[in-house]
């Protein structure tokens, strides 16, 4: 396994690369590796011959400096991990490396209005600091085909429409959300949870299971949410939001569309939790849940 620090060092490596060498598969991650990235990782294995994997903490993502700061780096555990899972390079850029010129007046990709609405109401800025980072490098790398989790619903929509509206030539592949036992959503941020939230936190999926079930009894999609919002304050969450989306668009929806997810960003203290299931319509008004992975 190559580790390349520098952009210079990247396109040596994949200029060099032989002709005939096959698919180019690549993940982009921040590290502090864990089990879901893993499996980002298998699944680039799977489509490609060989795998490049990044890490870098991207700034322009962070509105809260302080969130930023305590972003969990964990660069030679990560490096361990990534040579066992047989990858053929991993890029390990700093800021500096990556924006020469800073970020002062740096040229950033818009994600439009997709990137407005719901995550990225919460989080001003957010989805232009992904649009930009992901287009550098894909530019950098050139890769055949790029793995995103499904976790990151909106985020795979904006990379879904960066593809298409920017003609990168770049094959998008989605992994499923990985659970731990009890069905919280394996993320990076879930170290930050003390012990007694911890034992909260799995209400958050048990949450979007209810109001899937809400739906199939043939509730109502306002009556729904507004019962799974009520739920989760009890369990003791701040709810930024819970709502049902053409995933697409990610537009809210007030009826069950082909594309339907259900998506929710809950606070537990300090630690923020996102998660979201997949409920489309199934025939008249029938929903199918569906998307979703217990590995």
């Amino acid at each position: 396994m190559e580790v390349l620090r520098e952009v210079d060092e990247l396109c040596e490596w994949r200029d060099g690369r032989r002709i005939g060498a096959g698919r180019l598969g690549f993940v982009p991650t921040m590290g502090n590796l864990h089990a879901g990235h893993l499996a980002l990782i298998d699944h680039a294995r799977r489509r490609a011959e060989s795998v490049i994997v990044s890490l870098f903490v991207n700034p322009l993502q962070f509105e809260d400096a302080a969130d930023l700061a305590r972003y969990p780096r964990t660069e030679q555990d990560d490096l361990e991990q990534l040579e066992r899972a047989g990858v053929a390079a991993v890029f390990v850029p700093t800021e500096a490396e990556l924006y020469p010129n800073g970020q002062q007046g740096l040229v950033r990709v818009d994600a439009g209005p997709l990137g407005e609405r719901l995550e990225g109401a919460a989080r001003p800025g957010h989805f232009t600091g992904v649009a930009t980072v992901v287009s550098k490098l894909f530019n950098l790398v050139r890769p055949d085909v790029a793995v995103f989790g499904e976790k990151d619903a909106q985020q795979v929509a904006v990379i879904r429409r960066l593809i298409t509206d920017l003609d990168f030539p770049v094959e998008l592949a989605i992994e499923p959300t990985h659970r731990e036992s009890d069905g919280l959503a394996i993320s990076s941020r879930n170290r930050f949870l003390d012990e007694g939230q911890r034992q909260r936190a799995p209400a958050v999926y048990r949450a979007l299971t209810r109001a899937a079930e809400s739906l199939a009894g043939g509730h109502t999609v306002a009556a729904t949410l507004a019962g799974a919002r009520h739920w989760l304050a009890q369990q003791g969450f701040e709810v930024d939001y819970l709502a049902y989306v053409d995933d697409r668009r990610f537009e809210e929806r007030d009826r069950l569309v082909e594309h339907g997810r259900l998506v929710v960003a809950a606070r537990l203290g300090e630690v923020r939790l996102i998660d979201n299931l997949s409920v489309v319509g199934a025939g008249p008004g029938r929903p199918s849940a569906s998307g979703e992975s217990d590995r």
